[in-house]
């Protein structure tokens, strides 16, 4: 089996893990050294204390880069960021448009704007600031639009003498506005190739867009500092000693960069004209082989001068809510920025990591050899020889893998050869494999019946990590009711009402366990209880806790549509939606056990679904949980004390994603909180006037009315100066 796996005839996703697993450890396994060539500019939190939040406005980008180039004397600059829009920051627009038509009768106006268009023309100061320097710009590949203008190409399909170069075609880009572009000496795509686990393995050189090519921000960054003057595909062997598949595919395995004194530089590329990245360290001001420098100290002089000196500055991000962080085989949260700079040092230093053609075969024949000789050599020895065998093979094999990765720049994959030696002992010494099996049969059958299958899969694979013990852990509960289920069972036949519940637990557990992998808890007659986060955790929890809610409306409203066309009762449903710490374990009696979670989060889930029918919302969440999914839209409801806790909490209704909600929604929601914020001033008729507003804009939405009641109340009955604003429920 292990033969045929490394010869790609039996894939295994496992196996496949762990080879990546190594890959990462054999890279963290290097001390990183630094790198004095390249230097990242990091515009880190204190350079947006200093000088405003992000994107900053292109004078301050000019400001930069004249400080970089002009004072420090860098040689080169790459930018991990692109400027696909104009900037109007400076309000130029504005007043243009003002002197055209409001202010038109004001010709000191428009000859003022004249003299001032070069100073507040951002754009064009930090075209000027660009013009003439080492500057490489970035870009981004994009599946969906067309936007800037792309550098000038490295070359393209009509150079390449009829051969085909498989790169990876983008059908779209983010580049920069043309002002830019044209001033900068050039741009490469910052865009990384992130596998399917979510890792960067491995970086694209050479990227096409439409017939043409164009590099990766890191090879153009190098090209520039080593001063090329061209970048080709290559062949390293002839046409006739390449294999029929290396010629349908184009036979290109490498890239030439022409340096000055017709010096040649290749670079082995592998497939898609794409290079493993060698990473160097964790990453991080800390953590790898590339000094930080501050963005503010440069712009104010603060930094070293010798530190930036003939270097190569990329300049880009680790200040926190940027997000340029991305997952990497040695850290799952790396600096963007530092995955260029790992390529740069590869391209200036020409050593790149590559899998030889011939890396399958020499596994699959180490495989057979090794295992074969375990086979017999094992059995022939004592407990303890065996044992020792197994350990000094086990080395031998770890060691000469570091070897040929450190000082070969070879990779070969490891993890089937380790699990041939490993089970070649395992079956010897004849424990394990049983205990294994049983062990996973024994999680899918305790888990199965609350978790969907997919999890249970995963789980199945390291049930080590997963039990049923006790634990306190955060995590996101769901309370789901029907409203009015008496009603409707007075209104339905046994047997109406039987499928009537069925079809709405089914749809409603399907959109639980299915959709957001979920964990159903129990249905209490027609409730349906349910949690995010165990026994698999997710750190996402709440967000999907909202999401799946959001789904379960819809489901509902479906569902409702055939139950009317049957003539049977409305479904309408209530969800309560809390996240926090919670007890989740096995618990019970001696008799029955369950699976569950205990705790004061759960409490307020479930006082929350009972709280949606006094605000006429189908959803309620607490704050604990909208703070953990701000991915979504809200509409504040109240501050409520719940039966049984002291401590106020604000409760709130999703709305949607926040970039699905449309323009008229986020109108009302505006205006609903200035409504909210009113009436805990106690300041009525602003209230009053506002929720006037909101029941003409949206007249079926109960909690207007809710609230017009509690006004009519209020003023009534004055709450005092000392109110808090808060809602008290003395039931469940």
């Amino acid at each position: 089996m292990g033969v045929l796996y490394v010869m790609g005839w039996v894939p295994s996703d496992t196996v496949a893990r762990l080879d990546n697993l190594w890959a990462g450890e054999r890279m963290k396994l290097e001390k990183p050294v630094l790198d004095p060539r390249i230097v990242i500019v990091d515009i880190d939190g204190k350079s947006l204390t200093e000088f405003g939040r992000f994107p900053w406005s292109r004078n301050v980008q000019a400001t930069l880069i004249s400080q970089l180039v002009d004072h420090y004397k860098v040689a080169t600059v790459g930018y991990d960021i692109s400027f696909p829009e104009p900037d109007t920051s400076s309000g130029y627009n504005v007043l243009e448009k003002l002197s055209q038509t409001e202010l038109k009768d004001v010709p000191a106006l428009r000859q003022r704007l004249q003299e001032l268009k070069p100073m507040m023309d951002y754009d064009g100061v930090f075209a000027g600031a660009l013009q003439g320097k080492p500057v490489i710009l970035g870009f981004n590949l994009s599946p969906d639009q067309i936007k800037g203008t792309l550098p000038k190409p490295l070359f393209s399909e009509s150079d390449l003498n009829g051969r085909e170069l498989l790169a990876y075609n983008a059908p779209g880009f983010e580049a920069n506005v043309p002002v830019l572009q044209q001033a900068a000496a050039g741009a490469g795509s910052f865009s990384v190739v992130t596998d399917p686990d979510g890792i960067v393995r491995t970086a694209y050189l050479i990227q096409q867009v439409g017939e043409d090519y164009y590099p990766s921000l890191s090879l153009a960054t190098a090209a520039l500092y080593m001063k090329a003057r061209a970048i080709k595909p290559y062949m390293t062997e002839t046409v006739d000693q390449l294999s029929q598949a290396q010629r349908d595919s184009g036979g290109f395995d490498a890239l030439t960069i022409l340096l000055p004194g017709n010096i040649q530089r290749l670079i082995p590329v592998g497939e898609a004209m794409s290079t493993f990245v060698q990473y160097h360290g964790i990453g991080g001001p800390q953590g790898g082989s590339f000094r930080y420098v501050s963005a503010a100290d440069v712009m104010t002089g603060r930094a070293p001068a010798a530190l930036l000196k003939d270097t190569v500055a990329l300049i880009g991000t680790t200040a926190p809510g940027l997000v340029d962080l991305r997952a990497t085989p040695v850290n799952p949260e790396y600096p963007g920025v530092e995955i260029h700079a790992n390529l740069i040092k590869s391209i200036l230093d020409n050593k790149f990591t590559q899998r030889p053609d011939w890396a399958s075969p020499a596994e699959a024949l180490t495989i057979l050899l090794v295992g074969l000789v375990l086979s017999f050599t094992l059995s022939a020895l004592s407990p303890l020889r065996a044992i020792a065998l197994g350990v000094v093979v086990l080395a031998a094999a770890v060691g000469a893998n570091y070897y040929m990765y450190t000082q070969l720049n070879l990779i070969f994959n490891l993890a089937m050869l380790v699990i041939v030696i490993v089970s070649v002992f395992v079956v010897n010494v004849a424990w394990g494999y049983f205990f294994e099996v049983r062990k996973g049969a024994a999680l899918v059958s305790r888990f199965g019946e609350y978790v969907a299958p997919e999890l249970v899969a995963e789980m199945a694979e390291d049930p080590e990590k997963y039990n049923m013990d006790g634990e306190s852990r955060e995590l996101t509960v769901m309370f789901v009711d029907v409203r009015g289920f008496t009603t409707i069972s007075e209104g339905l036949t046994p047997k109406q009402l039987r499928e009537y519940i069925n079809l709405y637990l089914t749809a409603m557990s399907e959109d639980i366990r299915s959709s957001h992998q979920g964990t159903l808890d129990k249905y209490i007659g027609d409730a349906v209880m349910a949690f995010w986060g165990a026994p698999v955790s997710f750190n996402d929890h709440a967000s999907r806790g909202v999401a799946t809610s959001l789904l379960m409306q819809a489901s509902a409203r479906r569902l409702n549509q055939d139950f009317i066309a049957r003539g049977w009762p409305e479904l309408k449903i209530g969800i309560g939606l809390n996240s926090g710490l919670m007890h989740v374990g096995d618990m019970g009696s001696n008799i029955r056990r369950a699976y569950t979670v205990m705790g004061d989060a759960v409490n307020l889930g479930s006082r929350l679904e009972g709280i949606t029918k006094v605000y006429g919302v189908g959803i309620a969440v607490g704050e604990m949980t909208r703070a953990a999914a701000p991915e979504f839209a809200y509409r504040e409801l109240d501050l409520v004390r719940v039966k049984g806790k002291n401590e106020p909490v604000a409760i709130f209704e999703p709305v949607g994603l926040v970039q699905d909600v449309d323009e008229a929604t986020k109108r009302e929601l505006d205006r609903w909180q200035q409504a909210l914020v009113a009436v805990r001033a106690q300041r009525w008729e602003v209230a009053e006037t506002v929720l006037d507003e909101l029941r003409a804009l949206a007249p079926e939405r109960g909690l207007y009315q809710l609230y017009v009641e509690r006004l009519a109340y209020y003023r009534a009955h004055p709450p005092g100066e000392d109110w808090d604003g808060v809602t008290t429920f003395e039931t469940k």
